[in-house]
């Protein structure tokens, strides 16, 4: 079978329209996804001490982080952390590396925390906040959370020096919600549960891939679209997975439309895994 990338000169487009790695640039905005950004980016702006965002693997948080990120500007210090774990010092390491400071291994808990505290200092100094972003933040264990609580007492008063940003699965949210964790909770000041979309989404979806790829004409049939609703429940990435393969398949048939029968042909060789497997733990759209 010929590889994804010859498709794109069938169907007279750009560049591969549902690529699964996180591209801002493709960005679909329905209601769900601007409330969500709008929390991320009150909270970003608003100086809140901890914000919280959570999802369904492959709902796309990740994406809305970097349009994020790629928006604050200078007077933004901003340090991403993806997949933390590990112990205090180790999680300290990983903040120091994200904001591009140095962090030996040998280096004492002690040592790492002062210069941490120092350059937060500086940072203020020079009339910039810092802002630690957590990406995957569900593998934080409820130690870890509380150690990045007691990051946040370096704030003192009017003067917020550090902010954290925690982007995660929905088992985030429920850790956060236990009893013992009361305390982190009531700082998280911005939060949202970002969940799938809907069929009229998906509607949406679709067609503003193809758009922004190159492509304004009908590609999906619309029981093709409802068929990949049914497969995929309206999760990004699946959606992705399952048209890029099903215009694979239209393009070796040599046709111009997806339809049902080339998505059917797609699920019957299981070639979108995705359909039986369990899902995975890891997000990265």
């Amino acid at each position: 079978m010929s590889t994804p990338d010859l498709y794109t000169e069938h169907f007279g487009l750009k560049v591969r329209p549902f690529a699964l790695t996180p591209d801002p640039d493709f960005l679909f905005w329905p209601p769900s996804h601007q409330r969500a950004y709008t929390m991320l980016e009150y909270g970003v702006r608003a100086h809140a001490p901890i914000t919280l965002i959570t999802g369904e693997v492959g709902a796309g948080k990740t994406t809305l982080l970097l349009h994020l990120v790629r928006s604050l500007g200078s007077e933004l210090r901003v340090g991403l952390v993806s997949n933390p774990h590990g112990s205090r010092a180790e999680l300290l390491r990983w903040v120091l590396h994200a904001l591009e400071q140095p962090a030996e291994i040998e280096e004492s808990y002690v040592d790492l925390f002062s210069r941490f505290q120092n350059f937060l200092l500086a940072e203020y100094a020079a009339g910039r906040s810092v802002v630690l972003i957590f990406d995957e933040a569900q593998n934080l264990s409820p130690e870890a959370l509380e150690e990045l609580r007691m990051f946040i007492n370096i704030n003192s008063g009017k003067d917020e020096v550090l902010q954290l940003v925690l982007i995660g699965q929905p088992e985030l949210r429920e850790m956060v919600s236990r009893p013992e964790m009361r305390q982190f909770a009531q700082r998280v000041a911005a939060s949202y549960h970002l969940g799938a979309m809907d069929l009229k989404t998906l509607r949406g979806y679709i067609p503003h891939r193809l758009k922004v790829a190159g492509c304004e004409r009908r590609i999906f049939t619309a029981p093709a679209i409802a068929m990949i609703y049914e497969q995929t429940q309206g999760v990004p990435r699946l959606v992705n997975q399952l048209c890029d393969l099903a215009m694979v398949y239209a393009f070796t048939k040599g046709r111009q439309l997806v339809t049902p029968a080339i998505l059917q042909q797609v699920l019957d060789d299981g070639v979108f895994f995705s359909a039986s497997a369990p899902r995975e733990t890891s997000e990265k759209t």
